[in-house]
């Protein structure tokens, strides 16, 4: 098992180098080298064509479908932060909501104490949103 499995893991490297050094010899020879660089020139220029003839028939290229797709994405980030936002002046929106319904609460609350302390007969004391609406004695 262990000279199958060194057995393949040599050829496999030998393979390797063979072929890299195949591809190697490949490009740094000169006519290899000009017939790739004239590949990508004519698939440059066929590329162009394209768009320009997609132009000439109000069609979009793969560029400007590319270029609306970054912009599409740029302007939903931007939605998604405004959303969150708002999301949060919500929420504090509601908590001062809460903070009202608090303070309407306590008042009740003082009133009721008021009531109590005079049907008792203890000492009368005014409501907090009295003593803070009327004057700014502290007890």
């Amino acid at each position: 098992m262990n000279d199958d499995k060194g057995l393949r893991e040599r050829v496999t490297r030998q393979g390797e180098e063979t072929i890299g050094k195949l591809a190697q010899d490949l490009l740094e020879n000169p006519m290899i080298a000009r017939a790739v660089a004239a590949a990508f020139e004519t698939r440059e220029r066929a590329t162009r064509a394209q768009e320009v003839a997609m132009g000439a028939l109000n069609l979009p290229s793969a560029s400007d479908l590319e270029r609306l797709t970054r912009r599409l994405r740029s302007v939903s980030q931007r939605l998604e932060a405004l959303e969150d936002g708002l999301d949060r002046v919500e929420q504090r929106l509601d908590g001062v909501g809460q903070v009202g319904a608090l303070e309407r609460r306590l008042t009740a609350i003082e009133e009721s104490l008021t009531r109590i302390e005079a049907s008792v007969g203890g000492p009368r004391r005014r409501p907090r949103a009295q003593r803070s609406a009327g004057d700014s004695v502290s007890a």
